[in-house]
């Protein structure tokens, strides 16, 4: 899936050495440590390490539990690594005081002992697993909410070049593997993993952002927003639907960031007041799952918590996220101070992978003309609301 900020793409809206000196000495052999490198660890050599493992029903219920918990916190189907040997069952999201059910012979057992019979010693061995352990390798399993209980996986891998089918190793309980070709109309006939890299556990997820902050909506259509004040109103983004996937499915979902910057409870009344203000930023991610894309999401989480009549606009964007190199898109916030309007520079952060679905200025105007109503953006439609 793409990442490494509901699971689906991305959204986001803006409103806004030191060397000491030393005296001449003579020349002294110093013997510097060599630092090796982390072993790359490919996305094929899982898939196949794990299509040799005698996997039985206690292994497949241990990723059943991670990516399920992974999906409840906002995330995608996913198992990382990092969870898979720290704490078996654990998903994305997951706190390191979160209790994993216990496992007689978690899946980390069978790698470990797989890997310890293949490699030439047994440093090489642990190095690999150390190096996997902090990769960012996962198992993704689409459709994993209907699996039944019963039955082995097929395992493949992304091969990051788009393509919608790959080579995949059917495990037979008899302990031999079969080679197929993996498309998404099989993943969901039976179960697949797809061994990809994770993007998105660096977000805190929207749903992970309401338990710890009420403020952030509850989800569903009855919420009740209070205001801030009379003069002051809250802009909501009421619900969401992606209408395409963004990315190949063995990437995964889509991670949609939202962002939005504005200058918020704007009230200035004179110039020195307003040097006073800084634009603030509302950022956080929506994760849409294979199964979500044209479906309308509620949402009900707060893009600017208080828009005054002194706010004529604010800069909005919505990407999928890909990762790359940190970038900004530079943008105004514009506020009205004495009959005049005024703009402030606001750096919105971008990655130069993202897939971007909509940028630009929404105008107080605009949203006040389609309150409540639903706009197209790109592929993707919105409700937005002020209130």
């Amino acid at each position: 899936m793409k990442y490494s900020y509901m699971m689906m793409g991305a959204l986001c809206a803006v409103c806004a050495g030191l060397f000491p000196a030393c005296q001449k000495a003579e020349p002294v052999d110093v013997v510097e440590p060599v630092q090796q490198p982390q072993a790359y660890v490919s996305l094929e050599s899982v898939a196949r390490l794990l299509s040799s493992l005698p996997l039985q029903q206690e292994q497949m219920r241990e990723v059943h539990h991670a990516v399920s918990a992974s999906a409840g916190n906002g995330y995608d189907e996913e198992y990382r690594m990092k969870d898979l040997f720290s704490i078996p069952g654990s998903g994305v999201g997951d706190d390191a005081s979160t209790k994993a059910e216990s496992y007689a012979r978690p899946l980390r057992e069978l790698l470990r002992e797989a890997v310890l019979s293949t490699k030439a010693s047994e440093s090489e061995s642990e190095a690999w697993l150390d190096s996997l352990s902090s990769s960012d390798v996962q198992i993704y399993w689409p459709f994993s909410e209907d699996w039944q209980g019963e039955g082995l996986p097929v395992v493949t891998f992304d091969p990051g070049d788009g393509a919608t089918r790959n080579e995949g190793y059917a495990l037979r309980p008899d302990g031999s593997v079969e080679k197929l070709m993996v498309d998404e109309q099989l993943a969901a006939e039976r179960p697949v993993w797809v061994v990809n890299r994770n993007t998105d556990a660096d977000y805190k997820s929207l749903e992970l952002r309401r338990r710890e902050d009420p403020s952030w909506g509850s989800g569903g259509g009855d919420i009740l927003i209070t205001k801030a004040s009379k003069t002051c109103k809250t802009l909501v983004l009421r619900s969401f639907r992606a209408n395409r996937q963004f990315d190949s499915w063995l990437s995964g979902g889509a991670e949609v960031v939202v962002r939005m910057g504005s200058v918020e409870d704007f009230r200035a009344s004179t110039e020195a007041e307003m040097r006073l203000y800084q634009p603030s930023i509302t950022d956080f991610m929506i994760v849409v799952r294979r199964k979500q894309v044209g479906e309308t999401l509620p949402f009900n989480a707060v893009l600017v918590s208080e828009w005054t009549s002194q706010l004529e606009n604010c800069a909005f964007m919505m990407v999928e996220d890909d990762g790359g190199t940190r970038t900004t898109w530079k943008c105004n916030a514009v506020v009205k101070y004495n009959s005049k309007s005024y703009g402030f520079e606001v750096e919105i952060p971008l990655n130069s992978r993202d897939d971007i679905i909509w940028r630009g200025s929404l105008s107080r105007g605009f949203i006040e003309r389609y309150n409540g109503q639903e706009c197209h953006f790109g592929d993707v439609d919105l409700v937005l609301e002020l209130i």
